[in-house]
């Protein structure tokens, strides 16, 4: 890896609409072993889809070291996503370089959950401070709907075992809210979790990408199933940790836990949004509905100094107006007819 040049710091931008840069979510891995329907839809992402070559993938070096030109404009938590995350040989490695970043606060990692067993105890030991698992569903058989056939939710639950042994609690578990599809589970996804160190969160269903047959009909409002949970637990409200934070949280009046709505459908939230987007080809995208990226690999191999780079990273940030969640609720969904799908920048 090149050396870092010494550099006064610069000045942490803000974007168009007065946002700054604050959390970095890095996709090491476009592949998946899972096909959920809402992200990588089975009937398009076949075996014969061609995913990228390890050489097009940015290495642990240029990650670390793009890692850390972010964090000079302002970018203080790092998050790793896939595709699946756990695929990439030698992740804690990475881990362990990230968290050894100066001002770095925070290194988390967004996973399916099947192979975290199997790496949490050397996550943990790396530095990686927290842990989300995407878990849709109890019910076997919606799970495996959900999941595009692949995994169990034993093995899942299994992983969430073995990371809390490890330390890495509390862990936060998403769940993607479907209507007709997995909202009747919801209480019972609950119930397995409150009195535990593992935060749930709903999703509401989004239409990220081009390729998961969204339709609005099958969006549950977060509003209506907090109304659902409240009529068996009743919830109080409890205040964001931080500025731009996307989940509405509440706590269990009884004491017994907490959980989350990230509501992008029903109560957009971009006017806070502080999260860039970095593909594990090295495309910066600024927004997760984004149709076009700032290619950050092919300056990266041919030389470009930090000077340069960070140039680059701070101009895009600056003309960044990015606001498509806001737009949606405004009206029908914008007629985009290319957007960068899910598996390739993470949720």
């Amino acid at each position: 890896m090149p050396p870092v040049v010494a550099l006064h710091a610069p000045t942490a931008p803000l974007d168009r609409l007065g946002r700054s840069m604050h959390d970095l979510r890095i996709s090491v891995m476009d592949r998946c072993n899972f096909r959920c329907p809402y992200c990588m839809p089975k009937d398009t992402f076949g075996e014969g889809y061609r995913f990228l070559g390890s050489s097009e993938r940015l290495s642990f070096a240029e990650i670390t070291r793009l890692a850390g030109l972010f964090v000079r404009l302002g970018v203080r938590k790092l998050r790793l996503t896939g595709g699946e995350p756990l695929l990439r040989a030698g992740l804690p490695e990475l881990v362990g370089d990230l968290a050894a970043l100066p001002e770095v606060e925070d290194v988390a990692l967004t996973t399916n959950g099947v192979l975290l067993g199997r790496h949490a105890e050397e996550l943990k030991a790396q530095g990686l401070g927290r842990v989300t698992v995407s878990l849709d569903s109890l019910d076997p058989a919606v799970f495996k709907t959900m999941s595009g056939g692949f995994g169990t939710p034993t093995e899942i639950l299994e992983g969430i075992e073995v990371a809390l042994a490890a330390g890495l609690a509390p862990i936060k578990v998403n769940c993607v809210v479907q209507r007709g599809v997995n909202d009747h589970t919801a209480l019972e996804l609950l119930e397995r979790f409150r009195d535990t160190r593992v935060v749930v969160r709903f999703i509401e269903y989004m239409d990220v990408g081009t390729r998961n047959h969204w339709d609005r009909a099958r969006v549950v409002p977060s509003a209506e199933l907090h109304a659902t949970i409240h009529a068996r637990w009743p919830l109080t409200p409890v205040a964001a940790s931080y500025r731009g934070e996307v989940a509405e949280r509440y706590a269990f009046a009884d004491g017994r836990g907490e959980i989350g709505f990230i509501s992008s459908v029903s109560q957009p939230f971009c006017g806070a949004c502080t999260r860039a987007r970095l593909s594990s080809e090295g495309v910066l995208y600024t927004c997760l509905f984004a149709t076009h990226g700032l290619d950050l690999r092919t300056p990266l191999r041919a030389g470009a100094d930090d000077a340069a780079l960070l140039e680059l990273l701070r101009a895009t940030w600056l003309g960044r107006g990015d606001r498509y969640s806001e737009i949606r609720a405004a009206a029908e969904a914008p007629d985009v007819n290319h957007k960068i799908e899910m598996y390739y920048i993470g949720g």
